[in-house]
């Protein structure tokens, strides 16, 4: 019975090695047997024994200090063996073996700096993940009668966060959606972008005009920002199948309708968010089945050898299939293979799908008073 029994390789409390540790640890213990084939080779003189003092600089690339520690002291051993074996026992093989020692204790220092480094850079990147949720948090499936998907796909492999925002809210007002891009990258960028969202947050419930709305982000960017920053941004509010949309210098959102993919172009331009920007909105009746892409200009912005990504032009077939959701994941699969996974700017986006009017819901009347209902 106790053969039935799976065993675990490795003895409770430690985690097996990494790729990258095995490959280290790989390398310096083939280091090893080729100096020791060739020095059994050569005879009874001790000549390249010296070289195995790479072997422990070979883990440190890789390895923790303590696997660095084990292959220099082996290095140590297979040296002081050739050493002591030879015919002569030689001032340069002793000098050889104590040059081992050395390497052994300075790639073990080095292993140990680079371990502390990567888990520094390993708690960054979790507490960059906790700052994405806070400023981007998740939106959809549903946000009031809408179907609502929102995607961030940032230009940096090492970094999750940056200045690209969107929200999708239900309000009094109906359905409002932001979506921006702050001028500028890095912490600053980040900071701005959540002073924003934090402010969007807070008045898209309390006033009923978009308008109202973007008077306050923008003085709220004001009091936030140099004169040269600022911040475009299109909201979006969708109220009993009509949509209205004010632009403050940012990519005009596309409505995809039986195919057709239209511009939402403002009526007229107006300058981003810390600009004082006097905003005419676009008003424009729904119909069930329309879907709403916003997007940030890192979307405009991707190409390859200097050749735009179509978006208009393929839109609709990205984008016109499957939930809101699977028409992002086709939108950034499409996006990352047409720039051969190199982008130039992050990129935020959210679809939505309008499904037509809600139902009127009725109240129910309790099975007891349904005689009482009838007289």
């Amino acid at each position: 019975m106790l053969f039935g029994v799976p065993m675990p390789f490795f003895p409770s409390g430690r985690r097996p090695l990494s790729q990258g540790s095995r490959a280290g640890l790989g390398a310096a213990l083939v280091l090893l047997a080729l100096v020791s084939a060739v020095e059994l080779a050569d005879g009874g003189m001790v000549n390249y024994v010296g070289l195995v003092a790479a072997a422990p600089f070979l883990a440190a690339a890789f390895a923790s200090w303590r696997m660095v520690l084990a292959v220099g002291v082996l290095a140590t051993v297979v040296a002081g063996a050739f050493a002591l074996t030879g015919q002569v026992v030689s001032l340069a093989a002793v000098v050889n073996v104590i040059g081992i020692g050395l390497a052994t204790a300075i790639a073990a220092g080095v292993a140990a700096i680079r371990q502390r480094q990567a888990e520094q850079i390993a708690e960054l990147s979790k507490l960059a993940a906790v700052a994405q949720q806070a400023v981007l948090r998740p939106i959809g499936p549903q946000v009031g009668s809408l179907a609502v998907a929102g995607r961030y796909i940032s230009a940096t492999a090492t970094a999750d966060i940056g200045g690209d925002i969107y929200e999708a809210l239900d309000t009094p007002y109906g359905v409002r959606m932001i979506i921006g891009d702050v001028r500028g990258k890095g912490l600053d960028a980040v900071r701005l972008a959540s002073i924003v969202l934090g402010s969007y947050r807070h008045v898209a419930y309390e006033r009923s005009d978009l308008r109202a709305i973007v008077a306050d982000l923008d003085r709220a960017v004001a009091r936030s920002v140099g004169d040269e920053d600022f911040v475009t941004a299109a909201l979006v509010e969708e109220r009993g199948g009509t949509l209205t949309i004010v632009n403050c210098g940012h990519p005009p959102p596309l409505l995809l309708r039986r195919g057709e993919v239209i511009p939402m172009e403002p009526p007229a331009p107006a300058p981003p968010l810390g600009f004082m920007p006097v905003v005419r909105p676009r008003v424009e009746r729904l119909e069930p089945g329309d879907r709403l892409l916003l997007f940030t200009d890192g979307l405009g912005e991707a190409r390859r050898d200097g050749e735009f990504f179509p978006t208009a032009d393929r839109a609709w077939r990205l984008l016109g299939h499957g939930t809101v959701g699977d028409g992002l994941a086709s939108l950034e699969t499409a996006l990352v293979e047409w720039v051969h996974g190199r982008l130039d700017d992050d990129i935020a986006l959210v679809l939505m799908e309008y499904a037509g009017p809600r139902p009127v819901s009725t109240t129910a009347v309790p099975s007891w008073e349904l005689g009482a209902a009838d007289n």
